[in-house]
């Protein structure tokens, strides 16, 4: 049994269907039940961060829009009704525990851009000085398709990791991890605790349940590899009985996923987290074996350069077979990229024009991963 007492700052991320009835409306008992945990664990000395999806779930349920798929605009003008009728919903079930809220919306830009991550991360941690609970979603009167989470299974884990968290908490609709979807398969069997998120821990994961939720299987192991990689733990429970989070308490069914044994610290804790690398480099065995041994990776290693990407931006790295290996800022715009990809460092300035940086990616700006879980920071083992 995992008890929640034990840790210091907690992420509690909730789903749309969880809170809001296509029918009815906010599931107003459900919350009181959800704040009253919160409070008791606020009151054993934890910060709790929540992460409520339910904006445009709720918008469309006062609005009278029903089922039906939304254009965008809809979607945006249902989340604007919802998130202010959201906000005063927790506001209201969080004050009857004595417990002071915050609202703060995201957009994707926000955690992924480095000086509005560290913009983001400074107000979160204001309000918990100030002992408020911050009420976290994505910024959905705003965001598009193209700069977007798509899920706030994903921005949980990157809130926990931004603000530090010990544990990540996805209530759901599914009490934790099956072998196989258990919806569809009878034979499916509970897995109670996951060591590491490898590709067969992967091939377990099912899609969306509801037209309320973007989330499935999936976008929690995700999220689940963006959190232990930083040294979050992370737990998957159901979220569709009342004070779900005392049930962890009580040793009802959940599946606990441990922290990585390195955990990325610091700077690289960004790097890591970002979700949509603006391209992607294949590499070969040898650059594979450097990156290993925490070296850089040179444009020697490279076989593939793809993506529009500009100096700066967070790429994949790539093995030969298509597995991401790694993450990191790269040195050189996509076109310079492509020009010098193969080459060995005395040849690109011959073939740029100017006198360039030996590496693709610095050491100091890189994150290795293996099997999906993130085991080395590059810059903490000695090489070139």
């Amino acid at each position: 049994m995992q008890s929640l007492k034990k840790y210091r700052r907690i992420t509690v991320k909730i789903g749309s269907a969880l809170l809001v009835d296509r029918a009815t409306g906010l599931k107003r008992d459900w919350l009181a039940s959800l704040a009253d945990d919160i409070a008791v664990l606020a009151q054993g000395g934890a910060e709790i961060l929540v992460v409520s999806s339910g904006a445009i779930a709720l918008g469309r349920t006062i609005l009278g829009l029903g089922k039906r798929a939304l254009k965008l605009e809809e979607s945006q003008a249902a989340a604007a009704v919802g998130q202010i009728a959201l906000a005063g919903a927790w506001s209201d079930a969080l004050g009857k525990g004595d417990l002071k809220s915050g609202q703060i919306l995201l957009t994707l830009g926000d955690t992924e851009e480095r000086r509005r991550y560290l913009n983001a991360r400074a107000t979160i941690s204001t309000l918990l000085k100030m002992k408020a609970v911050p009420v976290i979603n994505e910024n959905d009167t705003v965001a598009t398709s193209e700069i977007r989470y798509g899920d706030n299974d994903r921005l949980a884990a990157r809130v926990a990791t931004m603000m530090g968290a010990d544990l990540l908490v996805l209530l759901s609709d599914i009490d934790g991890l099956y072998t196989a979807p258990p919806a569809k398969d009878p034979e499916a069997k509970f897995i109670p605790v996951v060591d590491r998120i490898t590709p067969d821990i992967e091939a377990m994961a099912g899609a969306a349940a509801s037209e309320l939720s973007r989330g499935g299987m999936r976008t929690k192991l995700d999220a689940g590899k963006i959190a232990t990689a930083a040294g979050t733990a992370m737990i998957i429970t159901s979220g569709t009985r009342l004070s779900p989070l005392m049930a962890i308490e009580r040793g009802e069914r959940a599946t606990f996923f441990r922290p990585s044994s390195n955990p990325v610290k610091g700077y690289k804790t960004w790097i890591a987290g970002q979700l949509e690398p603006a391209g992607r480099l294949t590499v070969d065995a040898g650059a594979i074996g450097a990156l290993k041994s925490g070296k850089s990776l040179l444009p020697a290693g490279v076989k593939l350069v793809s993506g529009n990407f500009a100096r700066g931006d967070t790429v994949a790295i790539l093995s030969p077979e298509g597995r991401e290996i790694a993450r990191g800022l790269v040195a050189y715009d996509a076109a310079d990229a492509v020009r010098i990809a193969g080459l060995k460092t005395a040849e690109i300035e011959t073939v740029l024009g100017y006198e360039a940086r030996s590496a693709m990616i610095h050491r100091d700006d890189l994150v290795v991963s293996f099997a999906g879980d993130q085991v080395l920071a590059a810059g903490d083992v000695s090489g070139g």
